[in-house]
């Protein structure tokens, strides 16, 4: 960008700078949601709440219908046959 661009831009950097910041919460935010390892550790926690007795197996099996989604998404992610963005 030429100066003439960058001085008339500048009263909107901290719109950047935040479109920047968001931008990078939300993809370690996804990040987070489709790893792997914290997948399978929420399927774990779910079958221990089934067998506690503190679901019903109707809810545990909603939540794992969705949780299996999850890691399939991630793995595929992880295989890099999806960008995480079709779903």
């Amino acid at each position: 960008m030429g100066l003439i661009t960058e001085v008339l831009l500048l009263p909107f950097a901290p719109v950047r700078g935040s479109a920047w910041v968001i931008e990078q919460v939300l993809h370690e935010a996804e990040r987070i949601y489709y790893d792997p390892s914290a997948v399978r550790a929420e399927l774990s926690r779910l079958e221990e709440r089934l067998e506690a007795g503190e679901i019903t197996e109707e809810e545990f099996d909603q939540a794992e219908d969705e949780l299996l989604d999850r890691l399939e998404i991630a793995l595929r992610r992880g295989a890099g046959t999806d960008d995480g963005t079709a779903r």
